[in-house]
C-alpha cells in the first residue's frame, strides 16, 4: 500500500518552465499579429465607407437631375440643399456643408481635389472626367456639363496626407 501511495506522488508532474514559455510564446506571438491587422482593417473599413459615400452622392445627384428635366444644381447651395440632403453618407457628416463642395464650372481648370491630410471633404465637379483612378482630364478634352467628377482622399499605409481618389458619377 506504501508502494502505490509513492507511485502516485512521482506521477503527479505538472508543466516544465520549458513548456509553460512555449505557450507564453505562441500567446503572444498571437496577440502582436491582432494588434498589427486591426488598423489596417480599420483603415480598409473607413475607406470603403468613403467610397459608398460617393456613390450615394453620385445616386442622389442622378435623381435629382431625372427630377429636374437633366439639369444639374446652380450652385454649392442648391446642391446642398437638395442632393446632398437625400444622398445618406456615413462619413461624411451630413451637417457640414464643407465635407461635400459643389463646383459648377465649365471654364475651370483640372480640380486638385482637396488638399493633402484632408480626408473629410469630397468635391463633386463638373465638366471634368477621371483620366485614372487618381488624375482627371482638364477642360478641352471633350468634357460637357454632364460629366460630374468626385474628388476624394482615402488613407493609405504610411501615408498620413491620402492618396486622392477619382469616381466618375
Amino acid at each position: 500500500m506504501l508502494d502505490r501511495i509513492k507511485k502516485a506522488k512521482n506521477n503527479d508532474s505538472g508543466f516544465t518552465i520549458i513548456e509553460v514559455m512555449i505557450v507564453l510564446a505562441i500567446a503572444g506571438l498571437i496577440i502582436l499579429i491582432v494588434f498589427l491587422a486591426v488598423p489596417a482593417l480599420q483603415r480598409n473599413s473607413r475607406n470603403t465607407q468613403r467610397k459608398n459615400d460617393v456613390s450615394a452622392i453620385g445616386a442622389a445627384l442622378n435623381e435629382y437631375t431625372n427630377n429636374n428635366g437633366g439639369a444639374l444644381p446652380l450652385d454649392n447651395t442648391s446642391f446642398q440643399n437638395n442632393v446632398r440632403t437625400n444622398a445618406k453618407t456615413g462619413f461624411y457628416d451630413p451637417a457640414t456643408a464643407t465635407a461635400v463642395v459643389y463646383t459648377k464650372n465649365a471654364a475651370a481648370a483640372a480640380p486638385g481635389g482637396p488638399a493633402a491630410g484632408v480626408l473629410d471633404v469630397v468635391q463633386v465637379q463638373t465638366y471634368a472626367k477621371c483620366q485614372t483612378a487618381t488624375t482627371v482630364y482638364a477642360t478641352g478634352n471633350g468634357q460637357t456639363a454632364r460629366d460630374v467628377i468626385a474628388l476624394y482622399r482615402v488613407e493609405a499605409g504610411g501615408s498620413t496626407s491620402g492618396i486622392l481618389q477619382c469616381q466618375e458619377l
